[in-house]
């Protein structure tokens, strides 16, 4: 249905526009989540005064986080993207500000309140990505998802490295230099929420419902031309609304309880079978009506595995991996002699680096794996490359190089299951669904990897890293062999035309 109105020039302006919009933002937002990253720890044992809050900071982000997924992706359901992406975003400048007061101010709560407040802006950070393919043509979307996934990953590289710039920064203000670095993230969280508010117009949510809802309102009643209207050249100003007029007058601002679609002229007129019908879990709540409208869809569940699973165990190994190495470099009771020696903290910064870079910098190489080779061959790839993961880091786990290179291939495993589970995802549910259950998505992917964070220190202690691997291994096999049963499945049904798809 949405293809025809997609394939526009002036929609596929747009959804450039909004890409371009999206990542300029993305970019800005990382560098603020980089900042508390990089030094939200060593401000909570300053302000604490105790090593045993050092793990607060990036605790409650993720926590946040995962909390606020849900609560953002209904608020986007109701409002469009832009309202769920800047009130995100907005929370997270709140949150940038609370950490420079608490730094002026002493006040160790207001740093916690402030991580909490970054770890929402995170949240939205997430969200981001499935705004990219809300106008998005099908062979376009892993493509335009995974640009704005990579867009964060330049903002999150250079917050890091804004730590003695903000210092100076924070001097020149007249605040300790410590809290610099946290000026430099809320002015690029304010000019993200500036971008989103000026560039996301229309709202790419909003307009594909509008889209989607006036060429049903044609079919029903009569052969309307989407984008005939004439005069609509591509730069015209008005050319969005000539193209809705050519198929219908939209009211957008009225919308269908529980549907959050517009209701047109031509749809209020047309006959009543041709009208939508209310979703029978439109009046519940969001995490049930996205949990129900995921079981529907085999596809769907498939995409929620692969998200889930590539990021608990990605979490799960990233985290125990500088334990192990340093246990490996300075001998096994190195990790309770209270220092690490130098050679060792080179070592494990290398080997994160690179496990990093493995999860983003080929983004754009997995969104074009995922249109071109398809959402579940992707998928099935991504797992394939965690099992190897996790056998190159398992059994070379006497050896610095083997855990390193184990640490890349399981970044690489991730991007893949996760940008093309994602865009699995965006398309497996009904439009009115769909944005509920990537919420649901995003709160199960942060709790999985909150999950696989706080178990993996007892299993490295009850089985090894080793075993921490095999049993990361474990899941990943499971998630292989559901996707390898989806594509036998896909490809019976192609084997046979006249069976009706299930």
């Amino acid at each position: 249905m949405a293809t025809t109105s997609r394939a526009l020039p002036q929609v596929r302006q747009v959804q450039r526009r909004t890409v371009i919009f999206l990542g300029s933002a993305q970019l800005l937002s990382g560098i603020g989540t980089g900042v508390t990253v990089s030094i939200g720890s060593l401000l909570a044992v300053e302000l604490s005064g105790s090593e045993a809050w050092a793990g607060s900071v990036a605790t409650l982000m993720t926590l946040a986080a995962a909390l606020a997924a849900l609560p953002l992706a209904s608020l986007a359901d109701r409002r469009g993207r832009r309202i769920g992406l800047v009130t995100g975003l907005t929370s997270a400048l709140a949150g940038a500000l609370l950490m420079i007061l608490s730094v002026v101010t002493g006040f160790f709560v207001l740093l916690i309140l402030g991580a909490a407040g970054v770890g929402v802006g995170t949240a939205a950070n997430l969200q981001a990505r499935f705004a990219a393919v809300d106008l998005a043509d099908p062979e376009h979307r892993g493509r335009s998802l995974s640009a704005v996934v990579w867009a964060i990953t330049i903002g999150a590289v250079a917050g890091p490295n804004l730590v003695q710039p903000g210092a100076v920064v924070g001097q020149a203000l007249g605040l300790p230099a410590i809290a610099g670095p946290f000026v430099i993230s809320a002015a690029g969280l304010f000019l993200s929420c500036v971008l989103l508010l000026a560039g996301l117009r229309p709202d790419p949510l909003l307009l594909s419902r509008e889209l989607a809802v006036a060429e049903l309102s044609a079919r029903a009643g009569g052969p309307a031309q989407p984008g005939a209207a004439p005069g609509a050249s591509p730069e015209s100003p008005g050319k969005l609304d000539q193209i809705l007029r050519a198929s219908s007058t939209v009211q957008p601002d009225i919308l269908q309880p529980g549907l959050q679609q517009p209701v047109t002229q031509a749809s209020a007129q047309a006959p009543a079978q041709h009208a939508p019908a209310q979703h029978p879990l439109a009046r519940r709540g969001a995490l049930v009506r996205g949990l129900q409208a995921a079981r529907g869809s085999r596809q769907a569940m498939l995409a929620l595995a692969a998200i889930i699973g590539a990021h608990g165990i990605m979490v799960a190994i990233m985290s125990m991996t500088p334990l192990h190495l340093q246990a490996l470099v300075d001998g096994p009771g190195a990790s309770h002699a209270g220092h690490v020696g130098a050679d060792t903290l080179v070592i494990i910064g290398f080997t994160i680096s690179l496990h990093i870079a493995g999860m983003f910098a080929l983004s754009p190489v997995m969104g074009l794996l995922t249109d071109k080779a398809g959402r579940t061959q992707t998928i099935a790839l991504g797992y394939v490359t965690l099992l190897a993961a996790v056998l190159v880091a398992g059994f070379g786990q006497g050896s610095t190089a083997a855990v390193a290179t184990g640490l890349v291939l399981l970044g690489l495993g991730w991007s893949a299951a996760n940008i093309s589970g994602s865009t699995l995802l965006a398309e497996s549910v009904r439009q009115e669904d769909r944005v509920v259950v990537q919420g649901v998505s995003d709160m199960l992917m942060g709790a999985a990897g909150a999950v696989g964070g706080a178990f993996s220190g007892l299993v490295l202690s009850w089985v090894g890293y080793q075993g921490l691997n095999m049993a990361g291994g474990l899941v990943g096999a499971a998630v292989l062999a559901a996707a390898v049963v989806a594509l036998l499945a896909s490809r019976a049904r192609k084997a046979s035309p006249t069976q009706q798809p299930g």
